[in-house]
């Protein structure tokens, strides 16, 4: 199974990079800003695996991402919710994102990010 996993493309450095490892390593890593892709396998404790796709959202990078979600069978769209005033933007970008044919019928997950911050 693949995921694939998106920051709110307009809201770069809301942690998706550090819940996935949190989710592979179960511990907290230092990230920098994904240029680019990771690509990590993650096994559940009953067998099941994914394939996650750890995608960078900086604008340069956005165009190649229809490249990444063909064949996608999740998305986890991962936004900053202390961060309220893109959170509408964040809002139009999943819209547009969920409209393309090769993510039709795939279902999807909003994480909320950073819920324990105050808001920016």
């Amino acid at each position: 199974m693949c995921l694939w996993a998106a920051e709110c493309m307009i809201c770069p450095s809301v942690g998706k990079t550090t819940i996935l490892y949190k989710l592979k390593l179960n511990e907290i890593v230092t990230t920098i800003p994904t240029i680019g892709f990771n690509v990590e396998r993650l096994e559940t404790i009953r067998g099941l695996s994914f394939t996650v796709w750890d995608v960078g959202g900086q604008e340069k990078i956005r165009r190649l991402w229809k490249h990444y979600y063909q064949n996608c069978d999740g998305l986890i769209f991962v936004v900053d919710s202390s961060d309220r005033e893109r959170l509408a933007e964040a809002k139009n970008e999943l819209f547009g994102l969920l409209q393309s044919d090769a993510m039709k019928g795939v279902p999807f997950v909003v994480l909320a990010n950073k819920q324990d911050l105050p808001s920016k």
